[in-house]
């Protein structure tokens, strides 16, 4: 039986070589593309997000597991698309027109792929059309808006009022330093996260 644990413990600690030669490993003992994705990064991936809300590890640790999924998922990749395995949907992120600021936004990526997401990263200052643009170009079921400025908050209203008016069947998620669960219900938002891991936990409820 293919053993996963010391794959999780490779990712949970950043350790790039580790997990590429552990996912060769285990791909030459013939484990699953999709187990090796699910039970060894993914489950590792969302480990650190749950330590990570708990204020357990930081920024750092997460950005450096985070660059080992991607090492390991890069080599599965392949096998994923032969075994016809699919994301568990598309989401479109990005940080709102006129706000630059893009680490809490880059964190959120990270943990949607580490719930399975695909992930759109449009970038920052993001106009209204282009987060509907792309959640149709991508048939993205989630889109998540992120803003650090109380200037720019009112942004996400108007993208919001995009994506409604363009008709697309995407749920739209907001976060930010300033932003709230009261603000999002103002502004007509489908949900609110205080924190990236928190994020992926709501896009995966949304969506389900």
């Amino acid at each position: 039986m293919p053993d996963y644990d010391a794959l999780k413990v490779a990712m949970k600690s950043g350790k790039v070589p580790e997990v590429r030669r552990l996912v060769e490993v285990l791909l030459a003992e013939g484990a699953p593309a999709a187990n090796i994705l699910n039970v060894g990064l993914l489950e590792a991936m969302s480990e650190v997000g749950q330590r990570f809300k708990m204020n357990e590890v930081f920024v750092p640790e997460v950005l450096i597991a985070a660059r080992a999924m991607k090492a390991g998922t890069e080599l599965l990749k392949p096998h994923l698309i032969e075994a016809g395995v699919m994301a568990v949907a598309t989401a479109i992120m990005g940080t709102v027109k006129g706000d630059l600021h893009d680490i809490g936004k880059n964190l959120v990526v990270m943990m949607l792929e580490g719930a399975g997401f695909a992930v759109v990263d449009a970038g920052v200052d993001v106009a209204p059309e282009k987060f509907v643009e792309l959640a149709k170009q991508h048939d993205a079921k989630i889109v998540g808006l992120s803003a650090l400025l109380t200037t720019t908050m009112p942004s996400m209203k108007t993208a919001v009022e995009a994506v409604r008016a363009a008709g697309l069947d995407a749920k739209v998620i907001i976060g930010g330093a300033p932003v709230t669960q009261a603000y999002c219900d103002a502004i007509g938002a489908d949900g609110y996260s205080a924190d990236a891991a928190s994020a992926a936990e709501l896009a995966k409820r949304l969506i389900a």
